[in-house]
């Protein structure tokens, strides 16, 4: 989907007729002469021409020649419009998008999906379209304006928002109702703890990932702001070892840590690196999908499918997946053994996996993945283990020294030979011994990690104290 079909399916979604947006101005909606709420930021005539895209780019020759262009713009899902385009100098820009007959609703009801409805053990998914709140949408454009990576919503107070991984009041934000991110309230029931995954794309703030669920308190939403695009990796400064991973011929990739610490980030970027660095076919598992990933060579493919939406699980997305001539899988989280399974089948048989698991250190990784398999079955995943896995990557984000940011804190471990036998024999409380001593090998101790943060002054020593798993070890780094 185009950049502007977001704003163009809130257009449908009203029955409005027509959208407008002109530099430094606040796009407007009409249905006939009447216009109808729109709360979105003001648009710098930089952010339409992103968002018009090609559009923009294929007719800007003849629109710096002719001033003024009318077009015709076709959306699968979205219908038919009339596009006029005026361009007054660089800063100056007009653009209306006018409905061309009324279909474009019924298509938009027919292709949208919600994205998975948990209730109890049960997945169901439903058509529907669904607009956020004006008062929704003016919180989330200022939250993101200040840097939250997180926002709680609950009935009886006021939002709370993560900013450098500390939480706050978001003063002067109006109580919101969190059954209006659902549709259909029916169906997550409180009594069986239900809870509905979602994720939107809203224009000038991002893609959010919505966990909306069930308390004491009533309906709940945990919501996390994301980049629409995938982060380059570069901007992410991990150490130079972590992009060395894409040129894996094939194995398992994980990356652990708690929750919030940028797995997905990092994975994102490792995977969309991977594209920029020769034509690749990528297939995505996710739930629900985070970053837009793009191929960067015609001759590359990516296919990202969605539990709830393209697929009912992981699992089954997975035995998908291996029938779908991929060179690189990305599992959004390996969750139960069947998931596991198939995703060190995947490794085994040529392709390279990643994969995001919930585990706080490198080697306690090792140790969750056998842990989740029946003691009978544990020697067969040791072994099959030992011979899939690659490299695990544990990370933590860390507040800088002034306040204003995080930086990541990375440990990573490769399997070497050395490391392959500890695991197929069971010795894995010896990793930690082969971690410290693998520096030559490409390892990095989270405590070196952290000590090297410190040194440069981008931590204090105190926060790299409260992080590290051996505080003795990074005095001795330090």
């Amino acid at each position: 989907m185009k950049a502007i079909d977001s704003l163009l399916k809130i257009l449908v979604q009203q029955g409005g007729t027509e959208l407008r947006l002109a530099s430094d101005r606040q796009p407007q909606m009409f249905k006939g002469d009447i216009e109808l709420p729109l709360t979105i930021p003001a648009l710098s005539a930089d952010r339409i021409r992103a968002l018009l895209d090609d559009l923009w780019t294929s007719h800007e020759a003849a629109l710096r020649e002719q001033g003024n262009l009318s077009l015709a713009y076709s959306s699968v899902e979205l219908g038919s419009f009339a596009l006029h385009l005026v361009q007054h100098n660089e800063s100056m820009l007009e653009v209306r998008f006018r409905r061309d007959g009324s279909g474009a609703r019924d298509e938009l009801a027919r292709h949208e999906r919600c994205e998975e409805v948990h209730v109890g053990p049960t997945v169901s998914n439903v058509d529907r379209a669904l607009t956020l709140p004006g008062a929704f949408l003016d919180m989330l454009a200022r939250a993101a304006a200040q840097g939250a990576s997180d926002i709680h919503l609950s009935p009886q107070r006021a939002p709370i928002v993560r900013i450098n991984g500390s939480l706050q009041v978001f003063e002067g934000a109006p109580g919101f109702d969190v059954a209006a991110l659902l549709g259909e309230p029916e169906r997550l029931d409180p009594v069986r703890g239900g809870s509905v995954d979602r994720a939107f794309d809203v224009p000038a703030v991002g893609r959010l990932r919505v966990n909306i669920y069930a308390s004491e308190e009533g309906l709940c939403a945990a919501i996390r702001i994301l980049r629409k695009e995938a982060p380059a990796l570069a901007d992410l400064h991990l150490p130079p070892q972590i992009e060395r991973l894409i040129d894996l011929p094939h194995g398992l990739v994980v990356a652990c840590g708690p929750t919030g610490c940028g797995k997905s980030s990092t994975l994102a970027a490792l995977v969309q690196h991977a594209l920029r660095a020769r034509p690749q076919v990528l297939i995505t598992l996710e739930d629900p999908i985070e970053y837009v990933i793009r191929p960067v060579h015609a001759a590359g493919l990516v296919r990202q499918r969605e539990v709830g939406t393209h697929i009912r699980d992981f699992a089954g997305g997975l035995r998908d997946a291996l029938r779908e001539d991929p060179d690189i899988l990305l599992v959004g989280e390996m969750r139960d053994p069947e998931t596991i399974s198939l995703a060190l089948t995947a490794a085994e048989t040529g392709h390279l996996v990643f994969a995001t698991l919930h585990s706080r250190t490198a080697p306690s990784a090792v140790e969750r993945i056998i842990d989740t398999y029946a003691p009978e079955r544990q020697r067969q995943i040791r072994v099959q283990l030992a011979d899939a896995l690659r490299a695990v990557i544990s990370q933590r984000l860390v507040p800088t020294a002034d306040g204003t940011a995080r930086v990541p804190a990375v440990e990573l471990l490769r399997v070497t030979h050395g490391v392959a036998n500890l695991i197929r024999e069971g010795r894995t409380a010896q990793i930690v011994n082969a971690l410290q001593g693998g520096a030559n090998e490409g390892m990095v101790v989270l405590e070196r990690s952290l000590a090297d943060l410190v040194r440069a002054g981008r931590i204090r020593r105190e926060t790299a104290l409260a992080v590290a798993n051996d505080s003795a070890t990074l005095s001795e780094y330090l």
